[in-house]
């Protein structure tokens, strides 16, 4: 099977766990929703520090939750230690 039709969204990290740089538009649009998600969050915090904080860090923590499951799901070979050698 050929890389374009592994339907990976992720490159696999070449030294350590996890997942590298996007590799499909699928992938990068997920990246840009994240860090979309980030600054909204920081402008929630920004607009009232009282509310803002514990909504901010809720959505925070399940937007990253959200990447790295769907990254660890859409990573070509998976997740797993990697020494540079093997992609």
């Amino acid at each position: 099977m050929s890389r374009k039709e592994d339907k990976a969204w992720f490159a696999p990290k070449r030294y350590g766990y996890g997942a590298g740089l996007p590799v499909a538009w699928q992938g990068w649009a997920l990246l840009a929703g994240y860090i979309v998600m980030m600054l909204g969050c920081v402008v929630l915090v920004e607009w009232d520090a009282e509310i803002g904080l514990p909504v901010a860090v809720v959505v925070g923590f399940l937007a990253t939750l959200l990447l790295g499951w769907v990254a660890a799901a859409r990573t070509r070979g998976g997740w797993r230690w990697r020494w540079g050698g093997d992609r």
